[in-house]
């Protein structure tokens, strides 16, 4: 089936969120100035009364009203260039495919209710996140990856700029491009909702509580007390996942042998079958264990856990929060590889 639209997934820049909070543009920029013109002024009066003298050498090195202005314009400036420099990606990007398919423009926001077909590709212009937050919903159907500003984003899922994109525009147009496959992961609820995760999954409490939910791998189960459960695709496994091997190098450097050897962070191939599980903080008692608590899904292998959490129990992917599921008392998630695969376009 031949291409016929390009949907060109975008987010928000973050002078754009600042100016729906604030109403207009100018009022953003007002606040931006005065915090920090306040900023400057409470450091002047905040220090010590027995340090008058180191007080009064602060103050007369402190910049003055007109130098602590300026530095707050400067500040919000930062945010209206990248504002421009998006755009600027953003209006090259949809002026070319305008030339060969029909253009669709979708927000971030609107993702989750979108109806995806074999007659679109899909463009992504913004950060990381927003391919993989893409990928969860897309099915199969080639995303090209754009980053709009190199100089502050690092790209890792956006191989293109504006004009090298045209190029892999034209070859999957006629069919001659290369891709990558990525594996995702998959939760579903016994109510029948589910989940995909294009980087990870977490499992646990909306607010800093005990997690509570007995958990079944491998033919085991125990009952847990943790913050949470992570699990991980191979192209999450150099993110979130990552920080729990940092902390535990932390805890054995500081408490166990200080100069033992690293433990290397986990890697896993993106299109790797695999996905890794680590429980976040165990706690062992009377009434929970801490034995699984990690673990790879290969092949058919489930994770499976059943939530003994009355409320504020809550499941979401990729760090977006509010396209979650409540995990409460009653609900089991089972959690494995999904049969999906997101199919990122790659550069040669």
């Amino acid at each position: 089936m031949s291409i016929e639209n390009a949907i060109i997934v975008k987010s928000k820049t973050r002078l754009e969120m600042l100016t729906e909070k604030f109403n207009t543009k100018k009022q953003a920029e007002f606040y931006i100035v005065q915090n920090m013109m306040t900023f400057k002024e409470k450091r002047k009066t905040e220090a010590p009364k027995s340090e008058k003298s180191f007080m009064k050498n602060v103050v007369q090195q402190q910049p003055k009203k007109k130098d602590e202005l300026n530095e707050g314009v400067i500040a919000f400036n930062s945010y209206q260039e990248e504002h421009d420099q998006y755009y600027r990606t953003f209006e090259s990007v949809q002026s070319f495919l305008a030339k060969h398919l029909k253009v669709n423009i979708l927000e971030r926001q609107y993702l989750p209710s979108y109806i995806f077909t074999e007659k679109d590709l899909v463009i992504v212009v913004g950060q990381d996140g927003l391919v993989a937050n893409t990928a969860k919903y897309v099915n199969n159907i080639p995303i090209i990856g754009i980053n709009p500003d190199p100089k502050r984003y690092d790209g890792v899922l956006l191989p293109f700029d504006a004009k090298s994109m045209q190029h892999s525009v034209l070859k999957v147009l006629g069919e001659t491009y290369s891709s990558c496959l990525v594996t995702m992961a998959e939760v579903k609820l016994n109510d029948g909702q589910r989940l995909l995760a294009f980087n990870d999954i977490f499992l646990g409490p909306s607010s800093h509580t005990s997690a509570r939910y007995n958990i079944t791998f491998n033919g085991n189960t125990e009952s847990h007390s943790s913050s949470g459960l992570i699990v991980s695709t191979g192209a999450g496994s150099t993110g979130w996942l990552s920080s729990v091997f940092n902390m535990a190098n932390g805890i054995g450097k500081t408490f166990i042998q200080p100069n033992s050897a690293d433990i290397s962070p986990l890697r896993v191939s993106w299109d790797e079958n695999k996905l890794v599980f680590v429980v976040r903080e165990p706690f062992r008692s009377k009434n929970s264990q801490v034995n699984l608590s990690a673990g790879t899904i290969e092949g058919g292998n489930e994770l499976i856990l059943e939530s003994l959490m009355p409320d504020n129990g809550i499941i979401f992917s990729d760090g977006i929060e509010a396209d979650s599921l409540k995990f409460n008392s009653g609900s089991i998630a089972t959690i494995g590889i999904a049969p999906e695969k997101a199919k990122l376009v790659i550069a040669l």
